[in-house]
């Protein structure tokens, strides 16, 4: 979500070279001040766009780092975190609760719809992973219907209703999006009908 300046850039690109420089980075989520914390972090998640395979071994790092309290930190870990989904699903799994919370956070939508994205990627992987986050994909559409990042997570529950669902989560899913899609106007109706079609096949 963060746009990178040239500094970023070259951070990121030495990251990928060396392992020690992301320990070190993983390091500074736990520790650090704020400002330290959401750099790292910043730098973290831009690794994971390049090649998330190299934070594997740093992702109960970023489980943990969900529990800092201001809000950029956690939506860059969410970020990388969602990038290593294809990666590292299981290590993933361990950041539902964090995930929650930030799906849930009053003050941030930014994290709302970062916490939006990683569910709806973890929950796209398997029958079993989709029952677990159903639940939480459900409230988060029917609380942010409207808001400004709306729009966003409906991108990623089109993703989520195409991957391997249970059987009751993709009844569920046509149900929930159904109304949208006869009643809705513009991108939303769109949407919404590309949902209910791709759990109805």
């Amino acid at each position: 979500m963060s746009s990178e300046n040239p500094e970023d850039k070259q951070q990121i690109a030495d990251a990928q070279k060396n392992p020690e420089v992301i320990a070190a980075l993983t390091e500074t989520l736990a520790a650090g001040s704020r400002r330290d914390r959401q750099q790292a972090a910043r730098i973290i998640a831009g690794v994971a766009r390049e090649n998330a395979e190299l934070l594997v071994p740093f992702a109960p790092s970023l489980v943990d780092a969900l529990e800092r309290p201001e809000a950029q930190t956690r939506w860059e870990c969410l970020d990388a975190l969602a990038q290593l989904v294809p990666a590292d699903a299981r290590g993933c799994e361990k950041a539902i609760p964090g995930a929650e919370a930030a799906l849930f956070d009053e003050d941030s939508g930014p994290l709302r719809l970062a916490a939006m994205r990683f569910l709806c990627r973890l929950g796209a992987t398997t029958e079993k992973r989709s029952e677990k986050v159903w639940s939480l994909i459900d409230e988060g559409i029917q609380c942010y219907h409207g808001d400004l990042e709306f729009q966003d997570m409906l991108v990623a529950v089109i993703d989520f209703s195409q991957g391997k669902l249970a059987p009751e989560v993709k009844t569920g899913l046509a149900d929930r999006m159904r109304f949208d899609a006869t009643n809705g106007r513009g991108m939303l109706k769109k949407r919404a009908a590309q949902i209910v079609e791709h759990c109805e096949k």
